[in-house]
């Protein structure tokens, strides 16, 4: 009896040894967090290869000495004051959190509707360094980010940007399949700003506020079809069953023709396909970017397009994702999208909220 209480009493030692921090796994599949005395380390799966990690980073508090012993990371001092934003998405939460002040510069800028990024552009307080393809080297040197925050894609490098001795700050949210887990990475920005517990906050507002519209959307008498995306040069790209979208089409309580694939991007078919799975769909939703959809305008898309059923039944609605702001808008707030669609859906379980994004088309 003895020796097995010393057995016991050993692994307990090593286990306090070597096991010191508190780790928790905050969104789903791809990020997880790693207290430690004085620093915190956050690591990024690779979304494309399960097996490897994409980024793994040391974030250090500014005026405390750098740990001397650290994992191979690439180190951060928080609270970070001046950055180079590669997308509006990311700008949202920044300025959410009180910081939009430290966007000094960005990509892109032609897309950004922030309104202190906008305002900062105009003012020449915030440094266009040109097209995310191919940036201005220059500027962005003169700008001096203490990072750069943009969004990672498959077997993409950085060019330039990987030489410039500036942390690149990975942003794998956009491949989570669930709008919680992408929404938790707010937790992520919150630790780049020394923002932690008013990104947690934002987080628990969310969820809290998604959990209680999927309950409600839960409650409808019917569950009806939905398609979304249209024909684009010959291809009809839908997304996977496994994909962030088709998430919140379920938790809307919509029943899509592609629930059961297991892919998390979107799968490229012909137009005769999706017909002969999804030609009967109660709704068709349809992202536009510049433009307002009519019926002639969707015919002049694909003049087929009005072999399916919600053509005629008033069941295609659209967005403008020029003007509405959509996807910077509810990429960290899905409850907003999710309220959207419940609405379409199930117009009697939302009576007094009209419809902030979507438009029906006539």
């Amino acid at each position: 009896m003895k020796k097995i209480f010393l057995i016991l009493l050993t692994a307990v030692i090593v286990c306090l040894q070597g096991c010191s921090g508190k780790r928790a796994q905050r969104a789903g599949t791809l990020l997880t967090i790693t207290d430690k005395d004085g620093y915190t380390i956050v690591e990024i799966a690779d979304p494309w290869h399960s097996e490897q990690m994409l980024h793994r980073y040391v974030l250090v508090p500014k005026g405390r000495p750098l740990p001397q012993s650290l994992p191979e990371a690439t180190v951060i001092r928080t609270p970070l004051e001046n950055v180079l934003v590669f997308s509006d998405v990311y700008s949202r939460p920044i300025a959410e959190l009180g910081d939009a002040g430290s966007i000094k510069s960005v990509v892109d800028a032609q897309y950004f509707k922030t309104e202190a990024v906008v305002a900062g552009l105009n003012n020449g307080t915030i440094v266009d360094c040109g097209q995310s393809t191919s940036p201005s080297v220059e500027k962005i040197i003169s700008a001096k980010p203490e990072a750069i925050i943009l969004s990672p894609m498959e077997n993409a490098g950085y060019g330039a940007l990987e030489r410039m001795n500036i942390p690149l700050i990975e942003m794998a949210d956009y491949m989570e399949s669930n709008p919680l887990q992408r929404a938790a990475w707010i937790e992520f920005l919150g630790l780049l700003y020394g923002k932690r517990d008013e990104a947690v906050a934002v987080y628990n507002k969310v969820k809290d506020e998604y959990t209680n519209l999927k309950a409600i959307a839960a409650g409808a008498k019917k569950k009806p079809m939905v398609v979304s995306e249209y024909v684009i040069n010959g291809v009809w790209y839908v997304p996977g069953g496994k994909s962030y979208k088709a998430s919140l089409f379920a938790d809307a309580g919509a029943l899509y023709p592609w629930a059961d694939n297991d892919k998390t991007g979107s799968l490229p078919l012909d137009f005769s396909l999706v017909v002969s799975k999804a030609q009967a769909a109660d709704f068709w939703l349809v992202n536009v970017y510049g433009f307002e959809l009519t019926k002639e305008r969707m015919l002049g898309l694909y003049p087929h397009n009005n072999q399916m059923k919600a053509f005629d039944t008033g069941g295609v609605y659209y967005v403008n994702s020029a003007t509405t702001g959509i996807f910077e808008e509810t990429a960290f707030h899905p409850e907003r999208l999710l309220r959207e669609y419940v609405k379409i859906f199930h117009p009697e379980l939302l009576p007094d909220y009209s419809l902030r994004y979507y438009k029906q088309m006539k």
